[in-house]
């Protein structure tokens, strides 16, 4: 978060995937972003970073145990309902 901050970040995210042998290589399951500004702080982009995390991972999860994402051709499918 440090670094983000430090080097003036505009948009800051968070992706949850699947684990792969590969640390953050896994296909994509859900991803959220979120502006930041020249008035947060350090703790501020990191308590947006880390509610950014906590919900791509709520939503991943939720989706795979409803059955919502599929792999097809190298691609990570997520369905609506």
């Amino acid at each position: 978060y440090k670094q983000a901050w430090e080097a003036g970040v505009k948009l800051i995210g968070a992706t949850a995937h699947y684990v792969t042998e590969d640390l953050d290589e896994g296909p994509i399951i859900e991803q959220r972003v979120s502006r930041v500004s020249h008035r947060d702080t350090l703790r501020t982009v990191r308590l947006k970073s880390e509610r950014l995390e906590s919900a791509a991972l709520h939503d991943a999860v939720r989706y795979f145990v409803e059955n919502r994402v599929t792999r097809v051709g190298g691609r990570t499918i997520v369905f609506n309902w």
